[in-house]
């Protein structure tokens, strides 16, 4: 029989949200097991959903339906099969999206992302590690892909109290996967690249930013494989690659090649930071155009201060490198810093450097990562494209 719960704030739940906090439950988490199912109720015993409780995290329990009902192999059928046929009418003609979202599919804590024949998984919480094996045999019931990767190895996991690892659960990586994005290939590494191989969020954010850029000399920072870069110098544009991996841009060499698009592109394995200190040296106001998609620097809302210094100076040693008129690209991937404080964090970057800002567009994740209006923080992703004058 499922254990209960009951819930002192019930408010924000009842708003749509599905995560519980430690402090908002009435009893001890600690009478129950990570990853077990419980039913949620508030004090005066009305039901409120199904979920999963981890006793030793500060999110205690992920809500997985507001209906009294099985979390067994029927439910979890639906719900992948509700999120694939989302995805089958909003990108018919790819061969790479994320099929599941997490709580933008109503499956807290996992993440699945295809790549051609083959799909990448990232079980994050105890709950869902508690159904991996059912899950696992359900997208390959429905799917039918030809590999499957597991990429446990998110530092989400540290925090649930789970074990980080890798591992390949079925067919080879003997030949890598291969993408279309507009037009490019891309060569995908599932087991050794960052996530689960690819930055799916931004691909319409990379091929939109060809309207604005068709020729002329920049930078690609944080470049990882180069997906933006393959894009522009597809249009015309020259870039170079700054990544502090090596791996990475040998990766991106290759892609390059893929496109025939070698003559176009520079590798340069640099600390970003450094690369624009010594580009700067050098004379500003260099390059009609940069890319700048850092990692997320804000990991917590407690350092939020510490991280938006580091967007500030990197955004600001990029304005000072940008010819009057260029165009700068520029994202963040960290929830905490919301749409407001990037704003007004670009606002004193371009003061400090000594520029003026127009904003063309105000860009989020693709539609493949939907965001739960009633969860913000399923929307994560923020990119401007800007002219600085």
């Amino acid at each position: 029989m499922m254990k209960k719960v009951h819930l002192k704030r019930t408010k924000r739940l009842h708003g749509g949200h599905l995560w519980i906090f430690s402090n908002e439950l009435s009893e001890s988490p600690k009478q129950y097991s990570p990853g077990e199912l419980v039913e949620v109720l508030d004090m005066q015993d009305v039901f409120i959903g199904i979920g999963y409780i981890n006793p030793n995290s500060l999110i205690a329990i992920r809500l997985l339906s507001g209906k009294n009902e099985a979390i067994d192999n029927d439910f979890l059928s639906r719900r992948i099969r509700a999120a694939v046929d989302l995805r089958e009418r909003i990108m018919p003609d790819s061969d790479a999206f994320r099929v599941i979202y997490s709580e933008g599919d109503y499956l807290p804590g996992l993440i699945a992302d295809k790549y051609g024949s083959c799909l990448v998984l990232q079980f994050l919480t105890f709950g869902m590690e508690a159904l991996r094996t059912n899950i696992i045999d359900i997208l390959d019931d429905q799917l039918k892909p030809e590999t499957i990767v597991l990429r446990n190895d998110s530092r989400v996991r540290v925090l649930e109290g789970l074990p980080l690892s890798k591992e390949l659960v079925k067919g080879t990586m003997e030949i890598k996967p291969v993408i279309h994005e507009d037009g490019l290939l891309f060569e995908i590494d599932p087991m050794e690249g960052q996530k689960t191989g690819f930055f799916l969020d931004q691909r319409e954010n990379r091929v939109r930013l060809k309207k604005y850029i068709q020729a002329g000399r920049g930078l690609d920072l944080f470049s990882y494989i180069g997906a933006w870069s393959m894009h522009l110098a597809s249009a015309g544009a020259e870039i170079t690659c700054v990544d502090s991996s090596g791996k990475a841009l040998e990766q991106a060499a290759r892609i390059a090649g893929l496109n025939n698009l070698s003559g176009k592109m520079v590798f340069a394995v640099d600390d970003v930071f450094e690369h624009l200190d010594k580009a700067l040296r050098k004379g500003g106001k260099t390059y009609d155009f940069i890319v700048l998609d850092p990692p997320a620097f804000v990991k917590s809302a407690g350092r939020l201060k510490e991280a938006v210094r580091a967007y500030r100076q990197i955004n600001e040693l990029s304005m000072r490198l940008i010819k009057s008129g260029g165009i700068l690209a520029t994202s963040s991937c960290s929830y905490h810093l919301g749409r407001d404080l990037f704003i007004e964090m670009l606002n004193v970057a371009a003061k400090n450097a000594g520029r003026r800002l127009r904003l063309l567009e105000f860009r989020s994740q693709a539609p493949d990562h939907p965001v739960l209006l009633s969860m913000p923080e399923t929307e994560y992703l923020k990119t401007a494209f800007l002219s600085v004058d």
